[in-house]
């Protein structure tokens, strides 16, 4: 898959750990960069790259994952689920078809962010689950406005 990857400049580190993790997966990255200390550009810019088929799915980093999630969820077709663990991780793609999971670099060691990626990357939305009602009423809401 090719992952969307991007961050503020308080996670660059931390982003360049993940990159040749996601890589040595067996996955293409596309860096969006961390120099810009508004973190929100950053994430608009990622999340309009998922949501336009560019990207398959996108991780975004700040300090506590929040605001680059917030950011990125004004984007339409964008679905950002921030993680602190790997059932979350799971669920982000299994119960939610995130196309975006965001992560703290702040609150969630790189080892833990690690086991949060390769979950998230290994899983596939079920459009039969119990769960796709819900997703489709989301994606319903999103184009009715």
């Amino acid at each position: 898959m090719k992952i969307a990857i991007g961050c503020d400049p308080n996670a660059t580190e931390y982003k360049k750990v993940l990159i040749p993790f996601i890589e040595g997966l067996g996955h293409e990255c596309v860096d969006f960069g961390s120099d810009d200390p508004i973190y929100a550009n950053t994430a608009v810019r990622l999340a309009e790259s998922v949501a336009a088929g560019e990207c398959e799915r996108g991780i975004l980093i700040c300090g506590t994952g929040i605001g680059v999630s917030i950011a990125a969820n004004k984007v339409k077709g964008a679905y950002a689920a921030l993680v602190n663990n790997v059932y979350q991780a799971q669920r982000a793609q299994l119960s939610n078809n995130a196309n975006i999971i965001t992560m703290g670099s702040q609150v969630t060691g790189i080892e833990l962010a690690k086991c949060l990626v390769k979950e998230y990357l290994g899983l596939t939305y079920d459009p039969n689950s119990r769960s796709a009602p819900k997703v489709a009423r989301i994606v319903e809401y999103e184009n009715e406005k």
